[in-house]
């Protein structure tokens, strides 16, 4: 009896190990040490041509929280901007040595943007939004970190009380709400934080400003 309990206790662990995310190699991110890093305008494979900009907005304090210099993200873009490169797309394929002639970063940052809005249906709405970021060494275009994150407007809500007219009615609130205010926006930041904290299983490490820096 004891010998088949153990045995079921071993197959039980080596299924929850095996269903368990792996930790993400962090040598080439510890190796690299960057202390700044350059956000660089998202690529935006969503319908919503807002997107781009909005997550941009939020990538800041995320990063800035886990101890990094951040290039403050509206002079990065306007200087993009006085050079003729609007296009996210254009500007994520620049040669590093350009990059590093204007900016000087430690690290670059690479983001898209795949989900970004809300869909409607009969009973129900929902706003998500999905990035996926990858971090360079600026001067080795070495890969340091790559993530990606999701957030939705449905993961704390419950239509399954009051049959079908609750649901409609459920629906018909956050569609009003969704109409006037911005939720995407509101769901941009939960998926940045997501995305690019240094609290986060497989996030980013913390950088050299970090509170209580341990893995640098």
């Amino acid at each position: 009896m004891k010998k088949s309990i153990t045995l079921a206790v071993l197959a039980l662990t080596a299924l929850l190990t095996g269903c368990a995310t792996p930790s993400y190699d962090y040598t080439a991110f510890r190796e690299s040490k960057p202390r700044s890093i350059l956000v660089l305008p998202p690529v935006n494979e969503s319908l919503d041509v807002s997107a781009s900009y909005s997550f941009l907005t939020q990538v800041s304090h995320p990063l800035a929280e886990s101890g990094y210099y951040v290039f403050p993200v509206a002079v990065v873009e306007e200087t993009f901007r006085e050079n003729g490169l609007t296009d996210p797309q254009e500007i994520h394929s620049l040669p590093l040595d350009k990059l590093n002639d204007v900016f000087d970063a430690d690290s670059i940052l690479y983001i898209n943007i795949t989900q970004y809005g809300t869909s409607y249906q009969l009973i129900a709405s929902d706003t998500r939004v999905t990035a996926e970021a990858s971090l360079v060494d600026s001067r080795t275009g070495q890969l340091l970190w790559k993530g990606a994150a999701t957030a939705s407007s449905t993961e704390q809500s419950n239509n399954s009380g009051g049959g079908l007219v609750g649901m409609l009615v459920v629906a018909l609130v956050d569609q009003i709400i969704n109409t006037t205010v911005d939720r995407s926006y509101q769901i941009a930041g939960l998926t940045s934080f997501r995305l690019l904290s240094s609290n986060v299983h497989n996030g980013i490490l913390p950088g050299p400003r970090a509170r209580n820096q341990q893995l640098q």
